[in-house]
């Protein structure tokens, strides 16, 4: 009568996308919807190398304003993605396998999948290069 799907929260997999389940967590804590999160990829104010190899890091502002003819925000949203490399080694082969078991997954079917790793709320306007908060960044090195 249930199964594990009943249960489960946040965006399901597609062969567009793989939601990892910190994304998923970080968005309910964050209050950021799937749609907002396909939104901040498909059309980023700002795009910055993530942290860990082969990720993006892409932001959007939340309600920006235009003051003296500059736009200016009081909060950003953030998500950090990988797009699914077509000729890869399985998860653990060549390289850091640290990093290759966090980020990949064999069961990946999409040639152009996105593989959101995370997402977050940043307070006011975040840093060039070096957007990602130092909470963010402890969690995700827990998880690779």
């Amino acid at each position: 009568m249930f199964n594990d799907d009943m249960f489960s929260k946040g965006p399901k997999n597609t062969s567009q996308h793989y939601w990892t389940e910190h994304a998923k967590f970080k968005m309910q804590f964050y209050g950021l919807s799937a749609q907002k999160i396909l939104g901040v990829i498909s059309k980023p104010a700002r795009k910055e190398d993530g942290i860990v190899k082969n990720t993006v890091a892409v932001m959007k502002p939340v309600n920006p304003k235009i003051v003296d003819n500059k736009t200016v925000w009081k909060q950003e949203v953030w998500v950090m993605y990988q797009r699914k490399a077509k000729n890869h080694p399985p998860a653990g082969e060549a390289g850091n396998s640290n990093v290759k078991t966090a980020i990949q997954n064999p069961k990946l079917t999409g040639k152009n999948q996105i593989r959101i790793i995370s997402a977050w709320r940043y307070p006011g306007v975040s840093p060039k290069r070096n957007p990602i908060p130092g909470e963010i960044l402890d969690e995700i090195s827990k998880i690779i």
